[in-house]
């Protein structure tokens, strides 16, 4: 039989400097190399867990074919926790046939092939990943007491949890669950207890879709490895917690901040993915239409004024800021951020974490940044009647803002920041314009083909009337059908939709009160600016994104 890096070299073909990478940090770190090759980004958990069982002379089992197994296998007696089963090893078939089938993620533990001699009788192996693993073993459901009793923590002193929390098992488990969920290009891992295991899911393009399953044995070893990491109090499990984790997996570097919540069934973990690398921004790969971009780059070119950004959380006003800073940042500007956090480093520009618990919040470091001279600010948000006061105030003294509020649209901006006490006349002298955005996924452009009820959405929708009022010739509407590449999702990326509103002189000599909102509305459509929705239809005729989305999102 081949050995396992003549395979990995031929098929896969792993460059004898990266084994050498490999061996180094497992000389180093310890572990597995089919663990050290997939937590380095070298190759996938299935390409490694495919090679090991052709090695070995033994059948792999394949993620896609896990339903399968499992209808195979689903009537099945219930299981019971024994050794194997803590190392990974699990018995498939009932007791009573005469082969036994097992199937496990770790197809070279020596000492569990040596339980299965000493056992006497025949028995049949078949490989897989280790999250094909969990997956099965969870869904086929061996007997919960029987899982309890093999590993209870729940009455474990800390200093013992500590040392759970740094073996091998848990330690590879985390790192696997961020490396996978990187190379998925989530932006955020979701950790949740759900009965007796834990559920971990990715968040892909603002959609949350599972990724694996947490075995209760090794829950709260999991969290609690990182709490560690995070410099969280791992005993602490009545109040919620933040932290922040920087390291190096997969060939990121990143930053991950860390919130931990109590719930009444354990501890909900979500972290959140803040890549180091340098990232581009730039508002041509925001998506945002041509005229809506010429417009934005005219107020750019402004020496002062408050720009606002609005949107729920997650729709994409930080990049769009950057994107901003970046047209504007050069040697003869000095720019300045106030962040909490600061998400992401900016070359040339001068960034600010704003720390509350201390009293250097928005409004104190709004203060403090003035006297520095800047000739453009940024304000990661407008929270208060102070700090929302002063942005405006620096708007008028010569300096160039941008900032963003929590509002579902942009006219219901000049609303909220009248509740937060900004005068009228102050809003009306120092805002530019205010941008409304929300992000919806993009056709997978590897699977996307025309929509098969085209037809019937573009009457349904009155896309004919659209299309004529936007000037698109040729309505294309298109659906992602899935693939590999979008992880079956008939998505890949996002894109901005925007609703864009100038301060110009009618704006201003508009009345702000209840009725604003409808006024600005039948201004913005006598002057044919679209709204949200309306950017999203434009986005629907030429085939960037479904109509779906642009209903989900802002319809």
């Amino acid at each position: 039989m081949p050995k396992f890096t003549d395979i990995i070299t031929d098929r896969y073909h792993v460059a004898s400097v990266e084994l050498e990478r490999a061996a180094q940090f497992r000389a180093q770190y310890g572990g597995l190399l089919e663990t050290v090759l997939v937590n380095l980004g070298i190759l996938s958990d299935e390409q490694v867990s495919a090679a090991l069982a052709e090695s070995l002379g033994i059948e792999f089992l394949p993620e896609d074919s896990i339903e399968q197994l499992i209808e195979r296998y689903a009537v099945s007696p219930p299981r019971q926790v024994n050794f194997l089963t803590e190392r990974r090893w699990f018995r498939l078939n009932s007791l009573e046939d005469a082969i036994a089938e097992y199937l496990t993620c770790r197809p070279s533990d020596d000492e569990a092939l040596d339980y299965l001699d000493y056992l006497g009788s025949e028995y049949r192996v078949v490989a897989c990943t280790e999250a094909s693993w969990r997956s099965i073993t969870q869904r086929l459901q061996f007997d919960a007491s029987a899982a309890r009793s093999a590993v209870d923590f729940s009455d474990l002193e800390v200093e013992h949890l500590r040392e759970l929390a740094s073996e091998a098992p848990v330690v590879n488990l985390v790192n696997a669950l961020i490396s996978k969920s990187l190379q998925a290009g989530a932006s955020d891992l979701h950790i949740e207890p759900h009965g007796m295991a834990a559920k971990a899911r990715i968040r892909v393009d603002g959609v949350l879709r599972d990724l694996d399953f947490i075995p209760e044995s090794m829950m709260l070893a999991a969290v609690s490895r990182i709490k560690i990491m995070a410099s969280l109090d791992i005993a602490e499990k009545r109040r919620p917690q933040d932290g922040k984790i920087a390291m190096r997996i997969s060939g990121y570097e990143l930053d991950i901040r860390v919130s931990s919540l109590p719930l009444n069934a354990g501890e909900s973990i979500v972290m959140r993915f803040l890549l180091k690398e340098s990232v581009r921004y730039e508002l041509a790969k925001l998506g945002i239409a041509s005229d809506i971009h010429d417009q934005i780059v005219q107020d750019l070119q402004r020496s002062s004024g408050v720009i606002l950004v609005t949107g729920p959380t997650g729709s994409g006003k930080t990049t769009s800021l950057y994107s901003f800073l970046n047209l504007l940042n050069n040697d003869k500007v000095k720019v300045i951020t106030l962040e909490d956090p600061v998400e992401y480093q900016l070359e040339g520009v001068n960034q600010i974490q704003v720390k509350p618990d201390i009293g250097f919040d928005f409004a104190a470091g709004l203060r403090s940044i003035l006297r520095q001279d800047p000739d453009i600010l940024m304000l990661g948000e407008i929270r208060d009647a102070e700090s929302a006061r002063i942005a405006m105030q620096s708007a008028l003294t010569g300096h160039l803002v941008f900032s963003t509020v929590h509002t579902n649209d942009a006219a219901s901006a000049y609303t909220r920041l009248i509740d937060l006490g900004v005068e009228e006349f102050l809003l009306n002298a120092a805002l530019v314009s205010i941008m409304a955005q929300r992000l919806v996924r993009r056709v997978c452009p590897e699977c996307g083909i025309k929509h098969p009820e085209a037809d019937e959405i573009i009457q349904r929708y009155r896309l004919t009337e659209y299309a004529q009022r936007f000037g698109v010739n040729e309505i294309d509407v298109k659906k992602g059908i899935g693939c590999k590449a979008c992880a079956h999702s008939g998505y890949q990326g996002r894109v901005a939709i925007i609703e864009y509103l100038r301060i110009d002189d009618a704006i201003r000599s508009m009345p702000k009160d209840a009725r604003f909102g409808v006024e600005s509305a039948r201004y913005r459509e006598a002057k044919e600016v679209r709204s949200l929705y309306e950017d999203g239809l434009l986005k629907v005729l030429t085939g960037v994104t479904t109509i779906e989305e642009v209903v989900r999102v802002a319809g």
